[in-house]
């Protein structure tokens, strides 16, 4: 008879989950799914303030530790908390695993766990440390991506390799659509790599420095829209900054957001200078020039009121033709 891929390992191991946004949720809900894993508390960032009135709003995974009546810290900055390494201590945990925290864990804090402590990245490490590897994979027009699951130091997305799932893109992905297919594929590898690891069935893999690349947080700013870039780039860079920040150009002094899908027509035109970002309806459909190529948009949102399909923005704008995004 077959002995089962992943057979129960022989001791609950007990986990302090560290993680922060929606990408996090499924991770922390798989484990706890897992009897294997005994979760004793969450680590996440304090609660942001969003919207006209500032309301605090708590992050996706103290929502999910709330309904499972998990113990929750929120320290403003974990390297200068001095209650939190003491509570970490009391509890007595074997494992760290850490998804999408948003904070640089201190060595000391990583030492708390005999076990050691997990991370995952959603990139081929060492391609795309940091904060912003889905976007900055879309971004480059990557043709592949996939998740890491590595051994954490001192140093951020340094640590050895435990395992990686390689994910074919088509192209057409936005941030949100990579983040849920890798969170899906990402789930099951992480529960599969943490009971090998703890059983010594893994060997952990250094990563080649030499080859490390690094992305930075991306901001609202940088969601603006360059026009004298190729159609492909603007593209690229909408989908990758979909839902969040959202790209973004003014026209007649007011701020439009430009969401995806995007279609790509002309693509190896160079247009002339002075046409950079001019605005077209050709057969119903509005048309903006690029530095190389022309974009079709197909839903915008103007500054102030709801998204709407570009159709619907034409109707209601019949002397567009002619102006120019800036």
């Amino acid at each position: 008879m077959d002995k089962p891929l992943n057979p129960p390992i022989k001791s609950r191991v007990k986990i302090i989950f560290a993680g922060t946004p929606e990408f996090s949720v499924p991770y922390l809900e798989g484990l706890l799914a897992d009897p294997d894993f005994l979760i004793a508390g969450v680590i996440t960032q304090s609660d942001k303030p969003s919207g006209r009135n500032h309301e605090l709003f708590p992050s996706p995974i103290k929502l999910s530790a709330q309904k499972n009546d998990l113990q929750i810290w929120q320290p403003e900055k974990l390297r200068k908390d001095e209650n939190i390494f003491a509570d970490l201590e009391s509890v007595k945990a074997d494992l760290l695993i850490v998804v999408a925290y948003g904070q640089i864990i201190p060595q000391n804090i990583l030492d708390l766990f005999p076990k050691g402590a997990i991370n995952v990245h959603p990139s081929l490490l060492p391609k795309y440390r940091g904060a912003s590897p889905i976007q900055s994979a879309i971004l480059s027009g990557e043709r592949e991506t996939g998740i890491s699951i590595m051994l954490m130091d001192a140093k951020m997305d340094h640590g050895p390799i435990l395992a990686q799932d390689v994910m074919q893109l088509t192209g057409e992905e936005t941030n949100a659509s990579l983040h849920f297919k890798l969170a899906k594929t990402g789930v099951r590898l992480l529960i599969e790599t943490t009971k090998r690891f703890v059983e010594g069935r893994i060997e952990p893999q250094a990563q080649n420095d030499d080859e490390a690349t690094f992305c930075a947080t991306i901001t609202k700013d940088d969601a603006k829209i360059n026009w004298n870039q190729s159609a492909q780039s603007i593209k690229q860079k909408i989908y990758a900054f979909y839902p969040w920040p959202a790209t973004w150009t003014t026209l007649d002094g007011q701020r439009v957001k430009i969401f995806p899908p995007i279609a790509i027509i002309n693509s190896s035109k160079i247009n002339e200078e002075d046409s950079i970002g001019k605005l077209e309806i050709i057969d119903g459909e509005l048309n903006v020039k690029c530095g190389q190529g022309e974009l079709i948009l197909r839903k915008i949102q103007l500054e102030g009121k709801k998204e709407i399909p570009a159709d619907d923005f034409i109707r209601g704008h019949k002397e567009i033709a002619g102006k120019k995004f800036i």
